[in-house]
């Protein structure tokens, strides 16, 4: 019953996100009938989910916001900003049952409770009786149709039914008058036609038998159902068919599009939309039993072609049937094909595929010393062969990041309203993929940034008019690919951060001291740092100096990096750069003395020799260009001879570039990532640690930090006038 329930768990988690995303849409003006469909279904499905796994307090629950989408979608309310706040605050209250469920409980506390009940209140005024004064406007309005319709039209958008009673009706002691009488009731007879044509001769009339038909054009609001009971009676004795109007044609189209997502066949979808009644139905089925008896060679005609020609229902109501069936089963196919596997069997699967790695590694090495040619060839295949699985492994856990980006949207709806704002949020590259780990722990930066850029970012609507800005803001969330990392950009288009005030405000709080020097970076750099806030006022959403530092922390623990860029007036820019997975990666593998170093390939752009005349310095020209570079032997403190010949291993991060100085250039290595202990978590730039095929560990180096390190001494040589002279750079 456990795997049950978390099955449960997880797919109504999906169907809740779909009912939120739909909702928003809602609010900003997609007022198409299939996004109105879609949220709808979406409730419909965890509320049945629900009953079959008797979680009832889901399942009465949701059945409320059911019965209200379902108003909405039959047009009997409109989209309105309270409905929607209403329906989202019950979204949240599902979800909070739904963490319930996960953790095994069943039974709903009373606040809880109290909580889904305030909420049912709420939508309680869009599940009453429509408005008399609607009502009447209504009426109006159609009544005004009648009248401006002619004749034609006023028979072409009718029910149109035509019965042919049978010889014996008026012995079974009936009138078929009465029936028509009877008709009456439901509506008004536009015009009929008496079909005599079966009459005899006078001879040979007998005045016990019936010998008439009616071709009616009925004008109702009655179902088609409805129409076919005024008949039953006589059902047996009768050849009837009843068609529906143009307009009722539109509506059984809408209404099957609007049918659950279950497995149907064509005529319950036909009947489960109105357009179709269960007698026809089953006189279709009778004869479409009668052809395959009759003749075994002959091809079985499909239901649908009885259908249309024994006049039930239109060849349109037909195809969208069949269109709809088809949906059906080839959703359903696709998800027959896929698999949900608990992700702590994945994370195992990426570590046997990383010890494959290295023993893979282990066994060319051995290969190669062992200089037998085919031991080379036969390792060297296998040595691909594991590249493929590695790669395979490490696509099973990539997922797109709009999953994380599109419950902002909801974010962005609430936090506007708190504060009184207008305010747009934007997703580009939502389909960027990045290793499932990465995602699950970037969502909390990703929010405070979200919020810090409406709260501190976006001015009010005054400011932003007398600054002559659009009213509304703009708040943009990015994701794209770059030398191998994943970069999130969150984009404001606000004031912008003041310098002056965050150098005041560090000043103030201890961080530096009144006759500290500091570029513009190192300035923005502080408010990442702990408790550090220009807010004047706490709120709700800001002001406790608690938030960015944990950015900070979170992306560095992740082996990722956060800058922000600032233009005073024009809005900030916070770029988030994250590796794409924490497991493998193509790595490039140097020596310095004894000790070999692993450098992720994807940021070595090429590889040089370093000039001798070099002597102590810590640039040379690259074709013009100045490139500081780093010496590991001496940032490491290795200890020997420097060789004769050393190399500049030239990389490239966040569009930064800097030299590695090396003494020997190994290749490129499959490298498995190992966290580096608790000992080492803050050694300035290593960035973790892998095992080589002859088993020693080598260690990866943080690029990252090691071109802020070659950036950092260039600027503070610069500020220090010991400016670099291209002349004298060789």
């Amino acid at each position: 019953m456990d795997e049950i329930l978390s099955v449960f768990s997880v797919e109504a988690r999906e169907q809740l996100e779909a009912m939120e995303s739909g909702l928003m849409q809602l609010e900003k003006g997609d007022h198409d009938a299939e996004t109105i469909n879609a949220v709808f279904r979406a409730a419909h499905t965890i509320k049945g989910g629900a009953g079959v796994v008797e979680i009832h307090s889901v399942e009465s629950f949701t059945h409320v916001l059911e019965n209200v989408l379902d108003r909405l979608r039959n047009g009997e309310i409109a989209v309105s900003g309270e409905m929607i706040s209403a329906l989202l605050l019950g979204c949240d209250h599902i979800g909070a049952l739904l963490d319930l469920v996960a953790r095994g409980q069943l039974d709903v506390d009373p606040d809880l409770a109290a909580a889904g009940a305030a909420i049912s209140d709420s939508l309680q005024p869009f599940l009453g009786e429509r408005k008399p004064a609607a009502v009447k406007a209504v009426l109006a309005e159609a009544e005004a149709d009648i009248e401006r319709e002619d004749a034609d039209a006023a028979v072409n958008d009718c029910w149109h039914i035509s019965i042919r009673f049978g010889r014996d009706v008026l012995k079974n002691g009936m009138d078929p008058l009465a029936f028509l009488r009877y008709l009456l009731n439901l509506g008004e007879v536009a015009h009929m036609t008496t079909l005599i044509d079966a009459l005899p001769d006078a001879e040979a009339m007998d005045p016990e038998l019936c010998y008439l038909g009616f071709e009616i054009s009925f004008r109702s609001h009655a179902s088609k159902d409805a129409i076919e009971r005024v008949f039953d009676f006589c059902r047996d004795d009768c050849d009837l068919h009843i068609l529906p109007p143009n307009s009722k044609v539109e509506e059984y189209l809408g209404l099957i599009e609007s049918l659950p997502e279950e497995t149907m066949r064509l005529g319950e979808i036909l009947v489960k939309s109105g357009a179709l009644t269960r007698e026809e139905l089953d006189t279709g089925l009778r004869r479409q039993s009668e052809v395959k008896v009759g003749a075994e060679d002959t091809p079985t005609p499909t239901l649908g072609n009885i259908l249309i020609q024994q006049n039930s229902v239109q060849p349109e109501i037909v195809e969208a049937a069949a269109a709809k069936q088809k949906t059906i089963s080839e959703k359903k196919a696709a998800e027959a094909s896929l698999i949900r596997i608990h992700a702590d069997k994945l994370d195992q699967l990426i570590d046997l595929v990383g010890e494959l790695v290295i023993a893979g590694a282990s066994a060319n090495l051995l290969a190669r010393k062992s200089a037998e040619g085919t031991l080379v060839e036969a390792t060297s295949v296998l040595t691909r062969l594991v590249e493929s699985i590695r790669d395979s492994a490490l696509a099973l856990r990539m997922v797109q990041i709009g999953e994380t980006f599109n419950r902002f949207h909801r974010v962005a709806r609430d936090v506007s309203k708190e504060l009184g704002k207008d305010i747009e949020l934007v997703i580009t590259g939502a389909e960027t993929e990045l290793d499932k780990s990465v995602v699950e722990k970037i969502g909390d930066p990703l929010m405070h940034l979200v919020r810090n850029a409406m709260d501190h970012g976006i001015e009010p609507p005054a400011a932003r008019a007398a600054a002559g800005k659009p009213a509304k803001g703009r708040v943009e969330l990015n994701a794209y690919h770059d030398s191998g990392s994943i970069v999130i950009q969150v984009v404001d288009d606000g004031g912008g951060l003041n310098k002056d005030r965050i150098q005041a405000k560090a000043i103030e709080k201890g961080i530096i001291q009144p006759g500290d020097t500091l570029s513009d970076q190192e300035v923005l750099n502080l408010i990442f740092e702990p408790g550090f806030s220009t807010v004047e006022k706490v709120t709700n959403l800001s002001g406790r100096g608690v938030g960015m530092d944990v950015v900070r922390k979170n992306i560095t623990a992740l082996r990722g990096m956060v800058h922000v860029e600032t233009e005073p007036g024009a809005g900030s820019r916070f770029t988030i750069r994250l590796p794409l997975t924490l497991a493998i990666i193509d790595g490039f593998l140097t020596g310095v003395g004894k000790a070999s170093y692993v450098i992720p390939l994807d940021m070595v752009i090429e590889c040089i020799e370093l000039a001798g005349t070099s002597g102590e310095r810590d640039y040379i020209n690259l074709r013009g260009e100045v490139l500081p570079f780093v010496r590991l032997r001496e940032l490491f403190e290795v200890t020997g001879e420097r060789p004769t010949r050393e190399n500049v291993v030239v990389v490239q991060y966040a569009g930064q570039k800097a030299g590695i100085v090396v003494d020997q250039l190994l290749g490129e290595f499959q490298t498995v990532i190992k966290p580096l202990g608790t000992l080492f978590r803050n050694m300035r730039g290593i960035g973790g640690s892998t095992i080589l095929g002859s088993g020693e560990v080598a260690l990866i180096l943080d690029v990252q930090a090691l071109v802020s390190r070659s950036a950092n001494t260039e600027e503070q040589l610069a500020r220090a006038g010991h400016g670099v002279s291209l002349l004298t750079a060789h």
